[in-house]
């Protein structure tokens, strides 16, 4: 149960193996095995994936099921705006395009937002339409996948990847190119949020 568990809990947030494996301090090969089912994390390691999954460690052994198990205590049940598109122009963002609301399980409502994924850059595990929960925030951490803005231009959804003095701007569909930005171009670069997680819409 904890293999199906895991693989699924981690898909559901969007994150690769190799990604998970960097935020608990394991190779992909790890996280692969654990998936698998040749090997076990131990109990410090769980509760480590458990906080990164934000699930009970309970949930991720499948001793409970994870909507049981969420962190309803700490977080509760808004409504967030979906919009369709976000540009950069004159010194501020603007959110254009409203489509409504979705509910999110979050604790500072007025801090997130929903955008609808537009394109097949991020193909194969984000599709077109799907929606993207963002919290909004003025940086990102290495691997973290952002929403930014280049220049006046619209809001792309990317990993955001600092190699050296340059920041690389990086699809997952191999059909497109890694964006690298170096020196004054950074200064043209602004981070709308993070993207905590993506909901496919059928």
């Amino acid at each position: 149960m904890f293999t199906q568990m895991l693989r699924s809990l981690r898909k559901e947030k969007g994150l690769s193996q190799r990604e998970l494996g960097a935020h608990v301090g394991v190779t992909q090969q790890m996280v692969g095995k654990w998936e698998k089912g040749s090997s076990t994390p131990d109990p410090s390691m769980l509760a480590r994936i458990a906080e990164l999954l934000e699930v009970s460690v309970d949930a991720l052994l499948g001793v409970e099921t994870p909507e049981d198990a969420r962190p309803v205590s700490r977080y509760d049940r808004f409504r967030i705006p979906v919009v369709g598109t976000v540009k950069a122009g004159y010194g501020a963002l603007a959110f254009e395009e409203d489509y409504g609301s979705e509910y999110a399980d979050v604790k500072d409502p007025d801090n997130y937002f929903y955008l609808v994924v537009r394109g097949d850059s991020m193909e194969p595990r984000i599709q077109d339409g799907d929606l993207a929960l963002v919290h909004k925030q003025p940086t990102l951490d290495n691997g973290d996948l952002g929403v930014l803005v280049y220049g006046d231009g619209e809001g792309t959804l990317k990993k955001f990847v600092v190699r050296g003095n340059a920041v690389v701007l990086h699809p997952f569909n191999p059909a497109y190119e890694d964006l690298v930005l170096r020196g004054e171009e950074l200064e043209q670069l602004h981070v709308v949020g993070k993207v905590v997680k993506t909901v496919t819409q059928w």
